[in-house]
């Protein structure tokens, strides 16, 4: 009697195999560890940059619950994020965990400013960001434009998360996570 082992696919559908992280910087801090369910029930949550080794998916949705309507309720996130990758998948035809590394990557700040104060006098400074940061803020980004977008819109919020993570993917202007990042790279430049 032989044993078949079975690949472990995210949702039990979409595939981990040959998705990888393009961004060297990012590599180390982009979990693309396989999992069927994305919920590690925060066992990263006491340990300093344990998150790194949280899935990626997972991390999207703890991004999207957000302080508001969808605070704390992960089972209706989860939810949302598996809608948006079937319509990601029915919309390109690509791989949504695919198109979530490459939003990932697209949408990451590589320098931001910080203030410092010299006898009173206060001042912006551009300075480089951290690989773990980088991610922190492009999900972040990437969440907000999703939510953001479904403000006084009657489109479902997987809709938006979809079309949100498109467009990142494809570098497209029209992304909120994109012109955001822009926006901060060129305060950093301003400053430097």
């Amino acid at each position: 009697m032989s044993q078949q082992t079975q690949e472990i696919k995210l949702f039990g559908k979409w595939s981990f195999q040959g998705v990888e992280v393009q961004d060297p910087g990012l590599k180390k801090y982009v979990s693309l560890s396989p999992v069927y369910v994305p919920h590690s029930m925060g066992r990263h949550e006491h340990h300093r940059f344990h998150k790194a080794g949280v899935n990626i998916a997972e991390r999207l949705i703890n991004n999207l619950m957000r302080p508001g309507k969808h605070a704390g309720k992960k089972a209706r996130a989860t939810n949302m994020v598996k809608n948006a990758f079937e319509i990601i998948n029915l919309q390109t035809g690509r791989n949504p965990i695919e198109v979530l590394i490459k939003a990932v990557e697209n949408s990451a700040p590589c320098e931001d400013t910080t203030r410092i104060s010299y006898g009173g006098v206060a001042y912006h400074m551009a300075v480089d960001l951290a690989p773990q940061r980088r991610v922190d803020i492009a999900l972040r980004l990437l969440s907000e434009g999703a939510r953001k977008s479904t403000f006084g819109n009657p489109r479902p919020i997987e809709e938006c998360i979809a079309e949100e993570l498109i467009l990142a993917a494809n570098n497209d202007v029209k992304s909120h996570a994109l012109s955001k990042r822009n926006e901060i790279e060129r305060i950093a430049m301003s400053s430097r």
